[in-house]
C-alpha cells in the first residue's frame, strides 16, 4: 500500500498541497533531474514522520538523516531542496539556499568557455603578482647608485616583500570567503599598483622599503586563486585548473628575470616599478572586464534576491540573514586566520609538503644570485643573462604536459570511484619527477666551471630539470592537500603558500653571502659546493613524498581533519554538478563509463 505525503507551501504557488505520492519499495536509484533538467546532487525519498510535529522530513537513501528540531524539514519546492525553518503549516518561514538548492546558479554549472576565459585572467593576473616580487633584484644596483645602499641592504626590499607577501595571502583569504572573490582581487590590484607610485617616487630607501612591505601585505596571490578554482570545480575534477593555475604561480616568478635584465641594462630604478605598475593595471582592467564573482555564497545571495524580485519573499541567500557583527566577530577571523598555521605545525602532511614546495621555490630565488657569477664566466652580458632564465621557463611548460597522461588517468579512476580512490594517487607523478631536482641541482653545480671544461648549455639544461621538479612539487602538493583535507583544503593549501613565499623571501637574503663565502671566492670550486650542498638538502627534503605515496592513509587516520572530511563524505556522498553533467541526459553512469 503506498502512503500519502503531504507537500509543504510551495513557493509563489498556491498553497495547497500536491497529490497523494506513491513511494514505491526500494529499488536501485537513478540520479533524478530538477525540472530546470540539472541532476540533483542527492537522491531523496520523502516519508511520513510520526510525533514529531513537522509535515515531513527526507531520507537519504545512503543512510544520511537531517537531523529533527526547531521544525528542519527538508522539502522539494519548485524543483528545489532546500531546508525550512517551519512547525506544521501554520507559521510563515523563510528559506535559506543552500549550494544543492540552486546549482544552476553557480560556478559549477558555467560552460567551459566561461570557466576557462575566467581561469585565463586568473592565470595573468597571478603572474603579475609573482612577477612584481621577482624583477625587484634586477633594480638593486639602482638602488645603490640612487640612495648609497650596499647591496645587501638593497635586497632587503624583495626579502620584506615575499616575507609579507606569505602573511598577505593567508589575511586576504577569509574576507575573500565573506565578501566575494571579486571585490577582494580588485581591492588588492588596486592596492599594489597604488603602491608601486610610492616605490617609484619615493626620494628615500626608506620609503622604497615600506612601499614594498605595503605591496606585500597587499597581495592576495594564491589563496584566492586557488580558491577560485575550488568554486569552479569538483575536488574529483579540477586537476587541469589546478595545474593551469600553478603554472601562471611558478610561471611569474620567472618572467621577472627574464624582463629584469633589459630594464637593468637600458632604464632606471623607476622603471622597474613602472613595468610592475603598467602590467598591474592591465590585469586589473582584464579581471575588472571579463572575471564575475565565482563565490558561492554570493552567488546563492543574488539568486536568492532575484527570486523574491519575481515574488518568492521568503527565499534569502546563506549570508543575507546574518548580521555583519556575526559573521565578522575577532573570534571568528582570528579563527580563521589561525587555522593554517594550525595545520602547517600540527598536520605532518601539511608540514611536509609545504617545506618541501617551499625549500623549491626558494631555489628559484636562490639562482637569481647563482646566475650571474656563473654565466660571467662566459662573458654573458646583462641582457644576455636573461636567456639564462629561458630554460627554467621551458622545464615549466615541459612539466605542465608531463602530467597531461597521469592527470587523464587520475581523472578515469576518480569518475568510477570517487570515494575509493586514495588522495595519494596524486602523488604518484611526484615520485619520478621530484628526484630531478636532486640531480638538476648536482648537474648544474659541476658542469659550472666554466670555459673551457663545459660548454654554457650545460648548466642550462640542468637548471631545465630543476624548473620540472619544482613545477611538479608545486602541483602535485597542491593536488594532494586539495584531495586529502576537502573543506579544508584553503588552510592547507595556504600552508603550502605561506611556506613558499617565507622561504624565498629569506633565500633573497642568503643566497648571494651563500654563493659568494661559502668555500671563499678564491677556492676554486667556490661556485660548484653551494649548488651541491643544495642538491644534497634536497635529496633529504623529497623523501617524505614516497613516505606519503605508500604510508599517506596511517597520516591522514590520525589527523582530525582529514577524518572529519572522510566522515562526511561516507555519510553524504557530496557531490557537486559540473557543466556536462547540468544538460539533461549529459551525465553518465559508472555502468556507462565501464561500457
Amino acid at each position: 500500500m503506498s502512503e500519502k505525503v503531504e507537500h509543504p507551501t510551495q513557493i509563489g504557488g498556491s498553497g495547497r498541497s500536491s497529490e497523494e505520492t506513491a513511494v514505491p519499495p526500494a529499488q536501485p536509484q537513478t540520479q533524478p533531474q530538477s525540472r530546470f533538467g540539472f541532476k540533483s546532487h542527492k537522491s531523496f525519498k520523502h516519508e511520513k514522520v510520526e510525533n514529531d510535529g513537522y509535515t515531513q522530513r527526507s531520507t537519504d537513501p545512503n543512510g544520511y538523516t537531517p537531523p529533527k528540531g526547531n521544525g528542519a524539514a527538508i522539502a522539494h519546492v519548485e524543483g528545489y531542496k532546500r531546508q525550512e525553518l517551519k512547525r506544521g503549516n501554520t507559521a510563515p518561514h523563510k528559506i535559506i539556499l543552500q549550494e544543492e538548492d540552486a546549482p544552476e546558479a553557480l560556478g559549477y554549472a558555467w560552460s567551459p568557455a566561461k570557466k576557462w576565459t575566467t581561469l585565463s585572467v586568473i592565470f595573468v593576473v597571478q603572474c603579475s603578482m609573482n612577477m612584481n616580487a621577482a624583477v625587484y633584484a634586477n633594480g638593486v644596483s639602482f638602488l645603490q647608485d640612487k640612495f648609497g645602499v650596499s647591496a645587501q641592504g638593497a635586497r632587503v626590499g624583495q626579502s620584506l616583500f615575499l616575507i609579507c607577501y606569505a602573511f598577505g595571502c593567508e589575511l586576504w583569504a577569509p574576507w575573500s570567503e565573506e565578501l566575494g572573490r571579486w571585490w577582494i582581487l580588485q581591492s588588492s590590484l588596486f592596492l599594489v599598483n597604488i603602491w608601486q607610485i610610492l616605490a617609484a617616487l619615493s626620494p628615500t630607501f626608506g620609503g622604497v622599503i615600506v612601499a614594498r612591505v605595503l605591496g606585500g601585505f597587499s597581495s592576495a596571490g594564491g589563496s584566492v586563486t586557488l580558491g577560485m578554482v575550488a568554486d569552479l570545480y569538483d575536488p574529483n575534477e579540477q586537476q587541469w585548473a589546478v595545474a593551469f593555475i600553478v603554472f601562471s604561480s611558478v610561471g611569474g616568478s620567472v618572467i621577472g628575470p627574464i624582463i629584469g635584465p633589459f630594464i637593468q641594462a637600458n632604464l632606471s630604478w623607476e622603471w622597474i616599478c613602472w613595468v610592475q605598475l603598467i602590467f598591474g593595471v592591465f590585469v586589473q582592467i582584464l579581471h575588472f572586464f571579463l572575471v564575475p564573482e565565482t563565490r558561492s555564497t554570493v552567488l546563492l545571495d543574488r539568486h536568492a534576491k532575484k527570486l523574491r524580485a519575481e515574488g518568492r519573499s521568503n527565499v534569502y541567500g546563506p549570508n543575507e540573514l546574518r548580521p555583519w557583527r556575526e559573521r565578522f566577530t575577532v573570534k571568528e577571523v582570528v579563527h580563521t586566520w589561525i587555522r593554517p598555521f594550525q595545520m602547517f605545525l600540527t598536520e605532518p602532511i601539511v608540514l611536509c609538503c609545504s617545506l618541501l614546495s617551499g625549500f623549491s621555490d626558494a631555489l628559484i630565488f636562490t639562482f637569481m644570485e647563482a646566475f650571474t657569477p656563473v654565466y660571467e664566466q662566459w662573458g654573458f652580458t646583462t641582457e644576455q643573462m636573461a636567456l639564462a632564465f629561458v630554460p627554467i621557463a621551458i622545464g615549466y611548460f615541459l612539466a605542465y604536459l608531463f602530467y597531461i597522461p597521469p592527470l587523464m588517468s587520475q581523472r578515469k579512476k576518480l569518475r568510477l570511484d570517487p570515494q575509493g580512490t586514495a588522495p595519494e594517487i596524486r602523488l604518484k607523478p611526484l615520485l619520478y619527477l621530484a628526484p630531478l631536482e636532486s640531480l638538476g641541482l648536482f648537474g648544474f653545480a659541476w658542469s659550472s666551471l666554466g670555459p673551457p671544461k663545459t660548454h654554457w648549455i650545460a648548466p642550462m639544461i640542468f637548471s631545465a630539470m630543476v624548473g620540472i621538479a619544482n613545477y611538479a612539487i608545486y602541483m602535485s602538493t597542491i593536488d594532494y592537500m586539495i584531495a586529502a583535507y576537502g573543506p579544508y583544503s584553503a588552510s592547507a593549501t595556504g600552508g603550502n603558500g605561506f611556506a613558499r613565499d617565507f622561504l624565498a623571501g629569506i633565500a633573497a637574503m642568503y643566497a648571494s653571502p651563500f654563493y659568494t663565502n661559502v668555500g671563499g671566492e678564491s677556492s676554486r670550486y667556490h661556485l660548484e659546493w653551494p649548488s651541491t650542498i643544495l642538491a644534497i638538502i634536497s635529496g633529504f627534503v623529497t623523501i617524505p613524498i614516497f613516505i606519503f605515496y605508500f604510508k599517506g592513509a596511517y597520516f591522514r587516520e590520525r589527523s582530525k581533519f582529514a577524518m572529519t572530511l572522510a566522515g562526511e563524505r561516507q555519510g553524504r556522498n557530496v557531490h557537486r554538478l559540473e557543466h556536462s553533467d547540468n544538460a539533461p541526459g549529459g551525465g553518465k553512469t559508472v555502468e556507462e563509463i565501464n561500457a
